[in-house]
C-alpha cells in the first residue's frame, strides 16, 4: 500500500459490498459522510471513517449499514405510505415501529448483523442521553415504542441506556397496549399485517385521533364503488333515471328537450364568440402572463411540485400560552448545568460592544462640533483656525440580526436544547446593546412528504416533480418584540413531534427576504445546522443532489447581492463547504462559544482581527 493511501479505504470498500449484498441491491450508491445518515433514491449515506479507524468508528459505520440495509431488503414505500397515519406523534410512532420491524427481519435471518446494530442503537442512546434520565416524559415514546417492538421480536437485551428508556416505558405501554405488543412478532413478515398491528397499538396508546382513515375501508369502499359503477353501466341515462326506471318518455317531450337543447348551445356560442371577442380588444399590457414566476429568486430551474400546504407560522399558535411554559421550564430545567458557561459567554460578548459604544471623537475636522478643550491655542494666537471634531459612528447601530434554526429531526436532544438556549441569551443580550433580533427555525410538516406528496400520487406522479413536502418556517421571536414577551416561544423546540425534515434553501431564501425588507443599515443572519439539506420524499423522485444544490444558488444569491451579511454554525456537520463564513463545532456544547465569537467578530472595527477570527473557509471552531 502506498503511504499516500488512506487506510480506512479497504475497510470502505468491504463495508460497501456487504451492504449491497445484505440490501439485495447491488446497484446502490454507498457514500460516507458527515450529513446525517440515510437512505435517499439509489444512494444510502453512511457515517464518515475517518483515517484513525477507531473503534467507535468502525462499530457504527457497521451498524448503520447494516440496519438501512435491513430498511432497503424489507421495506416496501408502497405499503408504508398506505397505512401511515396523519398525526405527528402517531406519525413518529409508526416510523420507529416499522424500521424496529426490519431490523429484528435482519436480526433472524443474519445474527451477526444485530450485534452490529445493537452497537448502533447503543452508541446513539448514549449520545443523547437516555441513560441519565430520571423518568419516561424525558425521553420520545416513539423511541422506547421502537425499543420494545424490537425487544419483542428478537428476545434479545437491549443496550443499557435503550434498555433504561424501554423499563421507563414499559408499564405505561404494557398497560395501554400489552395484548397488542404481545402480537409483534407473529406478524413481522407480513408489512401490511404489522403495520395495522401499529396502527392498533397507536390507537392503544392514546392517539387515535391522529391515525386518519382506516386504509383497509377505504379500499373496500372503492372496490364496492367500482362494482356498482360496472352495475351501472348500460342503464338508463341519469335524466331519465330521475323520472323512475319505469317512467316513459314521450317523443314530443323528447323533440322539445332537442329544440330546448338546441337554443341553449347557440346561446353559449354567442356567449363565447362575445368571450373572445373582448379578449381579443385587450392589450397586451393587460394579458396574463404566460409562465408563472420561478418559485426561487436564486434558482430558475427549481421546482416545488406544490405550496398549498406550506406554512409560516408564529411559535404561540403551534401549542397553548400553558404547554409553551411548560416546555419552557423544562428547556430551563434540561440546561441549568450549562446556563452559567453561556451567561459568561454573553457577557464577554456585551462588554466588548459596550467597549465600542464608548463615545469616540476623530479631531482637527474643519467642520463638527467645536472642540472646545483647544479654544486656548485661539485665544493665544487668534490667527489659529478654530477646530472642530466628529464623533465616530459605531458599526453596530442600527442594526439586526436573524438566527435561522435548523428544526430537523436530527438536532432533536442535547443540540437543539442549546441552540434554543443560545437563541434566547444572545437576544437579551444583543437588545441590551440596541441591536435587534430575530429567531426563525425552519422544518417540514411531515415526514415523508406529508400533503403535498399525496397530492403528488393523486395526479399519477409525475416525474421529478421537485420538492415534494409540506414546509413549516416558524416565527419563534420578531425583530421587533420585545425579548421578555415571547421568552416562552422558545420552549416550543422541545415540543414533541415538531422537528422533522430540513429544506434549507428555501428557509435561507425565506430569512433572506424576511431581512431585506427592513430598514436597518446592516444586517446580519447567522444559520446554524446539523446537515445538508436532507427530504427523502423530495430526493426519492429527484436528483441526489436537488436540495443540496438549491442551498448553494441561494446562499450565491445572498453573497451577490450583498445585502445581507451571512454566516453559518455546523455542529458535527461541515458547513465551510457551503458558506463562506463559517465554522464547524464537533459537539453541541461548544455552540454557545462559537455563536458569540462569531457575532463578536462581525462588530469587531479592526478588519485584521475580523479576519483572523473567522480564519479561512475551512476553520473548524475548537472550543
Amino acid at each position: 500500500m502506498k503511504k499516500t493511501d488512506n487506510p480506512a479505504d479497504p475497510f470502505k470498500k468491504a463495508l460497501t459490498e456487504a451492504t449491497r449484498a445484505l440490501a439485495e441491491e447491488h446497484e446502490l450508491n454507498i457514500t460516507f459522510t458527515a450529513d446525517p445518515s440515510g437512505v435517499a433514491g439509489d444512494t444510502m449515506r453512511l457515517p464518515q471513517v475517518s483515517r484513525r479507524m477507531t473503534r467507535d468508528e468502525v462499530l457504527m459505520a457497521r451498524g448503520t449499514a447494516d440496519a438501512l440495509a435491513m430498511k432497503v431488503r424489507h421495506h416496501d414505500a408502497g405499503v408504508h405510505a398506505r397505512y401511515a397515519p396523519s398525526g405527528p406523534v402517531a406519525r413518529e410512532l409508526y416510523e420507529a415501529m416499522e424500521t424496529a420491524r426490519c431490523e429484528a427481519l435482519g436480526a433472524r435471518e443474519m445474527p451477526g448483523a444485530l450485534s452490529n446494530i445493537d452497537a448502533k442503537i447503543g452508541f446513539d442512546a448514549e449520545r443523547k442521553g437516555y441513560g441519565q434520565i430520571r423518568q419516561a416524559s424525558d425521553a420520545p415514546l416513539a423511541v422506547a415504542a421502537g425499543y420494545l417492538v424490537r425487544q419483542a421480536a428478537t428476545g434479545r437485551k437491549l443496550p443499557a441506556a435503550a434498555q433504561h428508556v424501554a423499563d421507563l416505558w414499559r408499564p405505561f405501554v404494557d398497560q395501554q397496549a400489552g395484548d397488542t405488543l404481545d402480537r409483534a412478532a407473529h406478524s413481522m413478515a407480513d408489512q401490511a399485517a404489522f403495520a395495522r398491528m401499529a396502527r392498533q397499538m397507536i390507537a392503544d396508546l392514546g392517539y387515535a385521533d391522529q391515525l386518519g382513515d382506516d386504509p383497509d375501508e377505504s379500499q373496500d369502499d372503492a372496490e364496492d364503488n367500482a362494482e356498482q359503477e360496472d352495475d351501472d353501466s348500460g342503464q338508463t341515462p341519469p335524466q331519465q333515471q330521475e323520472e323512475g326506471e319505469d317512467a316513459e318518455v314521450s317523443p314530443e317531450r323528447t323533440q322539445e328537450q332537442t329544440q330546448d337543447e338546441r337554443q341553449a348551445q347557440v346561446s353559449m356560442d354567442d356567449q363565447a364568440d362575445d368571450e373572445m371577442a373582448d379578449e381579443a380588444e385587450m392589450s397586451d399590457a393587460d394579458a396574463p402572463p404566460e409562465l408563472p414566476p420561478p418559485v426561487s429568486e436564486a434558482s430558475a430551474d427549481y421546482k416545488v411540485f406544490t405550496q398549498a400546504h406550506d406554512e409560516e407560522i408564529r411559535a404561540e399558535d403551534l401549542a397553548d400560552p400553558a404547554e409553551l411554559e411548560r416546555l419552557r421550564a423544562y428547556l430551563d430545567k434540561q440546561l441549568d448545568p450549562l446556563r452559567g458557561a453561556v451567561s459568561r459567554l454573553a457577557n464577554k460578548l456585551q462588554r466588548r460592544l459596550q467597549a465600542q459604544q464608548n463615545r469616540s471623537w476623530e479631531f482637527d475636522k474643519e467642520e463638527g462640533v467645536l472642540d472646545a478643550g483647544r479654544l486656548a491655542r485661539v485665544v493665544a494666537n487668534p490667527t489659529t483656525p478654530l477646530s472642530f471634531k466628529v464623533e465616530k459612528d459605531t458599526e453596530f447601530r442600527d442594526t439586526v440580526v436573524t438566527l435561522l434554526i435548523d428544526n430537523s429531526g436530527s438536532m432533536r436532544g442535547r443540540p437543539i436544547s442549546i441552540a434554543a438556549i443560545c437563541a434566547d441569551v444572545l437576544a437579551r443580550t444583543l437588545e441590551r446593546c440596541s441591536v435587534k433580533v430575530e429567531i426563525l427555525g425552519f422544518t417540514t410538516r411531515a415526514w415523508k412528504g406529508g400533503q403535498s406528496r399525496e397530492d403528488w400520487l393523486k395526479a399519477g406522479r409525475p416525474a421529478t416533480p421537485g420538492r415534494l413536502n409540506d414546509l413549516r418556517h416558524i416565527i419563534y421571536k420578531n425583530a421587533d418584540a420585545p425579548w421578555r414577551r415571547v421568552r416562552p416561544n422558545l420552549g416550543l423546540m422541545m415540543k414533541e413531534g415538531l422537528l422533522k425534515e430540513n429544506i434549507d434553501g428555501e428557509a435561507l431564501e425565506w430569512a433572506h427576504r424576511r431581512m431585506a425588507r427592513r430598514s436597518e443599515a446592516r444586517k446580519i443572519l447567522m444559520v446554524i445546522s446539523d446537515g445538508a439539506p436532507v427530504d427523502d420524499s423530495t430526493l426519492s423522485v429527484n436528483p441526489a443532489n436537488y436540495l443540496e444544490k438549491h442551498l448553494r444558488d441561494v446562499i450565491a444569491m445572498v453573497e451577490r447581492r450583498k445585502q445581507v451579511e451571512l454566516i453559518a454554525i455546523g455542529i458535527g456537520h461541515d458547513v465551510t463547504r457551503y458558506y463562506e463564513r463559517a465554522v464547524t463545532i464537533t459537539d453541541a456544547e461548544q455552540l454557545a462559544g462559537a455563536m458569540t465569537e462569531q457575532l463578536a467578530a462581525l462588530f469587531e472595527s479592526d478588519p485584521k482581527k475580523r479576519a483572523r477570527a473567522f480564519g479561512h473557509s475551512s476553520r473548524r471552531f475548537a472550543g
